[in-house]
């Protein structure tokens, strides 16, 4: 079992129609027909949307996935139309509101991987393959690998695991065109993205892109390069062997598994709040990793 330890009744706002609640975004559509996208505080582990909010957390991930759109900009067009919040909405829209355009969008969750570790070292340590791509012998938690891979996921409902799968299985289900599409984009706009990242001391070990169609254009769409989609760990720290440490809610899934939370991640029960203090270290892991990338004050 797992979900929402409570779902959130979508704001109303006049002119817009509720679509879909995420684990983090609201998604709204708008008289224009286009897509709404409202990031919230809300932060997820172990499947389970948490009951407490990181604050800020959705303020950072718009204005960090903005400012890599910009960086992608020469490689891949993107859907933001606007960051003006529609007239009539809270007040708290603003700064993580993106008024986007509707795209046909293709459901794959396109991962690209630098580094090896979380599930693609899982499946590496049973079979020296990942997306049934053959990896050399020797391998470890945190291994660079000889080239960056494209490791395709289906998308899952909240509360489900997305599932690894080969990229003949995307080419059956997209079409190969397209599927050679997606691994090319994802895989450029990785490399881009490590390039710039290595440059300010952070290594992007992975990351996952979701793309649309926009007639015959791919576009790069949802979030980009955030902590929330991909791993950045601090490079100065890297030391393969082990789990890495990270800017992401890694504070949260240890305060979660350990004894202080009493919460049993097999069992049925919903996660319990989040103490002060690990709300405190999550936001600043945010914050610190906006202002690495991006070389600007997140005040």
């Amino acid at each position: 079992m797992s979900g929402f330890v409570e779902k959130p009744e979508p704001i109303q706002v006049p002119g817009l129609v509720h679509l879909h609640t995420g684990k983090v975004r609201e998604l709204y559509r708008n008289e224009a027909g286009d897509l709404v996208m409202v990031a919230s505080d809300r932060i997820s582990a172990y499947d389970w949307v948490l009951p407490t909010e990181i604050p800020d957390k959705g303020r950072v991930l718009t204005r960090l996935s903005l400012w890599w759109f910009d960086q992608l900009a020469d490689l891949l067009p993107h859907h933001v139309l606007s960051t003006e919040p529609p007239a009539g909405a809270p007040g708290d829209w603003a700064g993580r509101t993106l008024v986007c355009k509707s795209l046909n969008m293709v459901p794959v969750e396109c991962v690209a991987r630098g580094y090896l570790t979380g599930s693609g070292l899982a499946e590496y340590d049973e079979s020296r393959t990942v997306c049934g791509l053959a990896l050399p012998e020797g391998l470890v938690d945190g291994s660079e690998l000889p080239a960056p891979i494209f490791t395709p996921a289906t998308k899952a409902a909240v509360g489900e695991h997305d599932e690894n799968v080969s990229y003949e299985e995307v080419a059956r289900q997209v079409g190969a065109e397209t599927a050679a599409q997606l691994r090319q984009a994802t895989l450029a706009a990785y490399s881009r993205a490590r390039d710039i990242a290595r440059d300010r001391g952070i290594i992007l070990a992975d990351t996952k892109f979701e793309f649309g169609f926009d007639g015959e254009t791919l576009v790069i769409a949802d979030e980009v390069l955030t902590p929330d989609s991909s791993r950045f760990w601090p490079a100065e720290q890297w030391e393969p062997g082990h789990a890495q440490p990270s800017y992401d809610k890694q504070f949260v899934r240890d305060w979660l598994t350990s004894a202080e939370s009493g919460w049993d991640r097999r069992g049925e029960q919903p996660p319990p709040p989040l103490p002060q203090h690990i709300v405190d270290a999550t936001r600043a892991k945010y914050v610190e990793a906006y202002e690495r990338l991006t070389g600007t004050s997140w005040s």
